[in-house]
């Protein structure tokens, strides 16, 4: 039986977003040991994905290893991501990681931007 206040995990990792994070990693002019995720203030609706290269975790980073690989979650990001999905998908006109977010409540029309409110938990 889970605990009353256990929380779902920040952020699982579909086997595509995995091996597309081994491929960036492998790749990388710089040594990193994983992909840094956060949120920023951008677009029209608000807010956007942020993803880099990332050496190791920093202070108050949330830290997920899953299928080999590891992200680092900015401390700011874990309440907005709470629950979320990543995967990653290619098409015939464009490829990117797409998050299936519970906390999202809205997107902008072109896909660059969303409304995200805070996980409750």
């Amino acid at each position: 039986m889970a605990a009353l206040n256990e929380r779902p995990p920040v952020l699982t990792l579909t086997d595509a977003a995995a091996e597309r994070i081994r491929a960036l990693l492998e790749r990388s002019e710089t040594p990193a040991a994983g992909l840094r995720l956060g949120v920023a203030n951008a677009g029209c609706a608000g807010m956007s994905y942020k993803i880099d290269y990332a050496e190791g975790a920093q202070s108050g980073d949330e830290t997920i290893e899953e299928k080999g690989v590891k992200i680092f979650i900015d401390a700011g990001a874990v309440m907005f991501l709470l629950g979320a999905r990543m995967d990653y998908r290619e098409g015939e006109i464009s490829s990117g990681f797409v998050f299936e977010n519970p906390n999202q409540v809205d997107a902008c029309g072109c896909g660059e931007s969303v409304v995200l409110r805070p996980a409750e938990v």
